[in-house]
């Protein structure tokens, strides 16, 4: 999938700038890769599919790194910046089900059903909706957990994100959407990230030409609502949003690993503002790790405080307690 969506990127490049040479110089594991036989949210690492990507960055020998947003912490390491944020693919989560439970529903699956999935977020919304279900991590790259999935009787079926099977090509295995009702997603969940050296202007320059001004503030507001609550891999947090007519909603929750607990809320706030070419310094602004030259400043400030806003309510209404006992049942499972 991660040279799939190189690729991809790379593709997109080339179509711009058809006289530069983009070569795949460089395919390495990442410690989220070689760690299988334990739960994201265990592992403890914040970066957890990113660090040997941006040192091979850092030591010039990769110009771009290309990531699954929702992979990127809402702080990156000093240096980097995510130069584009390309079009969302849809961020929904997607069931993918036993062959011998073809053109079932979850809710139609018998009384413990043993669902697979690797993110606390999924399994606490989706132990409150569906009780009768059992919840078990799953760990390994598509065509492991699908192989898995396929090959033995351990799972009815799989929660895995609609983009990636998408990507894959493998968009006929999806037996069921669930929409924002079921399971909210992850903050940046569909969309890709291009990481660059933040100095390195023509680079820089190159890449954003890639944004997708809708995706990019959807996202700035997804990550300043994590950013705020502190969340990521070890607590459940989720997000919806939308972005119509100038407003941006969005929604954020957070929950206890069960799900018996959890606030959730809604916010919007307008964004349609004109472009001002500004140069100097201010070009540079970060977002919650973004730069984006070609999407109005103003507008990307409105994102960040709608999800700092919204955060800062759920906050207020107790989202850090539930927050912190989950991290702590999460560290002692």
């Amino acid at each position: 999938l991660a040279r799939i969506q190189t690729n991809s990127v790379v593709m997109m490049l080339r179509e711009l700038y058809p006289d530069l040479c983009f070569e795949i110089a460089v395919a390495m594991s990442t410690t989220g890769d070689k760690i299988l036989d334990t739960a994201l949210s265990k592992i403890g690492e914040k970066s957890l599919f990113t660090k040997e990507l941006e040192s091979a960055l850092e030591r010039n020998e990769v110009d771009l790194v290309v990531h699954s947003l929702k992979d990127l912490p809402t702080s990156l390491p000093p240096g980097f910046t995510i130069g584009a944020v390309c079009k969302r693919e849809n961020p929904l989560d997607a069931v993918v089900f036993h062959p011998k439970n073809f053109g079932k529903t979850l809710s139609l699956l018998p009384e413990k059903s043993v669902i697979g999935t690797s993110s606390l977020r999924r399994a606490a919304q989706l132990k409150k909706k569906f009780p009768h279900l059992e919840f078990k991590d799953i760990r390994g790259n598509l065509n492991t957990r699908l192989k898995k999935l396929d090959e033995k009787e351990d799972f009815s079926a799989i929660i895995l994100a609609a983009a990636g099977l998408k990507r894959m090509g493998w968009e006929n295995r999806i037996g069921q959407l669930l929409g924002p009702e079921d399971c909210l997603y992850a903050v940046g969940q569909g969309a890709l990230a291009v990481e660059v050296r933040a100095k390195d202007q023509e680079i820089l320059n190159m890449v954003s030409a890639l944004h997708d001004a809708d995706t990019v503030l959807c996202c700035i507001a997804e990550r300043a609502f994590m950013k705020r609550l502190e969340g990521g891999c070890s607590v459940p947090v989720a997000v919806n949003t939308l972005l119509k007519d100038d407003q941006l909603y969005l929604t954020g929750a957070v929950y206890s690993l069960d799900g018996s607990d959890s606030l959730k809320e809604t916010m919007q706030t307008g964004v349609s503002y004109p472009h001002q070419n500004e140069d100097g310094p201010n070009d540079d602004v970060q977002h919650v790790g973004i730069t984006a030259k070609n999407v109005p400043g103003q507008a990307q400030e409105a994102a960040e405080n709608l999800g700092v806003e919204l955060a800062s309510l759920l906050l207020s209404k107790g989202a850090k307690h539930i927050l912190s006992v989950a991290r702590q049942l999460s560290d002692a499972r």
